[in-house]
């Protein structure tokens, strides 16, 4: 199995395309999820944006960790060490599993307080709170998922990750109409329906992927059945990279979940609009963050070969691939935003309203398409801790910005999501700044 990487454009592609179709179909499941709860009304739509972006905060510090862990097995990989990513994929499951346990018991001892606290309206409230003591329970699922990611990814057998993620759409649009209307003998649970669909998707999903990986021999390459127990200065280096990188994660979405609940002080209709704009968001920014998984695994793999003076021409190109696919999206979105629109089934007046943030989510796409490339390249180069003071700079700049604009001056929802520009210029010049100053050589993990 060959583990050293080229830095082409046909090894860039090669590892981002399987990335991208990977991040699709559970992009897919969200919107098709959203699709159904909108047919039950706008509340329902309205209540699943600030569900989906509560359990994004734990799904993302998910990502952090992949992202440490993605790291150091591409670094790993870089060496030609295949025993020694074994033993950090052993333990970086452990630490997993960790995470998921706090993230189930910080969500029944908090939320229900924080939600009634920050929720003008408390059927929104009890509805929410309702869903996440359900949904919260995927966790553990998820977060043994996203593991496969580090694997696949760091090792270059990205090819594989398209049937976990297969598996979870079926199971999750088929459960959706299931239990959401009540088909099949199913009783109708309505809203909660989703949450249930999703964790049996999310199971779904784990097993198929650790099938594959099993029947396809990837775990004798890697010698997972010669680790029996948890190596603790193994634990102390994937929290090393991975806790900046999990705490900057965690903090983004907890600042996009604040900009939630400053919406919902606008009305329904505010967030129901603005709940379209993450799934469009998320949709269509697959192919921005594949890059930018392609870019962190091929930084660090090619700096663990030795070969730095190879980065920069390779994150320039990787900007190029990602900025081209965004600009047809973007010249997409802005043709026929409507069509788009049209599938939440709200109606002509929710459409026409929309449609000026749609154009706004658009040029913040192409904006991300070049910002989360440099910013995942310092992550290649080790230094996590650069990642999360970059973050906490971009997030203090938005929180102000977000208060401001929507709270202080209260002007309308489409000035809020420009927030999304001022995000992606502030974090790229800082990632920009800092990979062209070269303090990132010589850094050992």
């Amino acid at each position: 199995m060959e583990l050293r990487l080229n830095t082409g454009y046909k090894q860039i592609l090669f590892m981002a395309l399987p990335i991208s179709l990977a991040m699709l179909v559970p992009q897919i499941n969200f919107i098709t999820n959203n699709i159904f709860l909108g047919m039950l009304g706008e509340q329902e739509l309205a209540s699943a944006g600030i569900t989906g972006v509560y359990y994004l905060i734990f799904a993302v510090i998910g990502n952090g960790l992949n992202n440490g862990l993605q790291a150091l097995i591409a670094r790993r990989a870089g060496q030609n060490l295949p025993k020694e990513i074994g033993r950090l994929f052993y333990n970086g499951v452990w630490v997993a599993l960790t995470i998921a346990a706090l993230g189930i018991a910080a969500t029944y001892l908090f939320a229900p307080m924080v939600m009634r606290a920050f929720i003008h309206d408390a059927a929104i409230a009890d509805q929410v709170i309702n869903f996440l003591l359900i949904r919260i329970w995927g966790l553990p699922f998820l977060y043994l998922y996203v593991m496969r990611n580090a694997l696949l990814v760091g090792t270059n057998q990205t090819r594989f990750l398209v049937w976990g993620t297969l598996a979870e759409a079926l199971v999750n649009i088929g459960l959706d109409y299931t239990m959401i209307f009540g088909h099949f003998g199913f009783p109708a649970i309505g809203f909660n329906g989703a949450a249930y669909a999703s964790i049996m998707a999310e199971a779904s999903g784990l097993f198929v992927i650790y099938a594959v990986i099993r029947i396809k021999g990837i775990h004798k390459s890697f010698a997972f059945f010669e680790q029996t127990k948890v190596d603790f200065s193994v634990i102390k280096l994937i929290l090393t990279i991975s806790a900046p990188l999990i705490v900057q994660f965690a903090i983004s979405i907890m600042s996009w979940e604040y900009f939630y609940i400053l919406v919902e002080h606008h009305g329904p209709r505010a967030l129901a609009i603005s709940n379209t704009m993450r799934n469009i968001f998320g949709l269509f920014g697959i192919f921005c963050w594949a890059f930018a998984a392609t870019t962190n695994t091929m930084v660090s793999n090619i700096i663990g070969q030795g070969r730095t003076d190879e980065v920069m021409p390779l994150i320039r190109r990787v900007v190029r691939m990602s900025l081209g696919i965004s600009f047809l999206i973007f010249i997409i979105l802005n043709l026929i935003p409507e069509w788009f629109l049209s599938f939440y089934s709200q109606g002509d007046e929710f459409i026409a309203e929309a449609v000026p943030i749609v154009r706004i989510v658009s040029i913040a796409l192409l904006m991300m398409s070049f910002g989360t490339i440099w910013l995942n390249a310092v992550t290649g180069t080790g230094n996590s801790r650069i990642n999360l003071m970059i973050e906490l700079v971009t997030i203090v700049i938005y929180v102000v910005y977000v208060y401001v604009v929507l709270e202080y001056l209260n002007l309308s929802v489409a000035w809020g999501w420009g927030s999304e520009w001022v995000y992606w210029l502030s974090m790229f010049s800082m990632a920009f700044f800092y990979m062209k100053s070269g303090k990132w050589k010589g850094k050992t993990i």
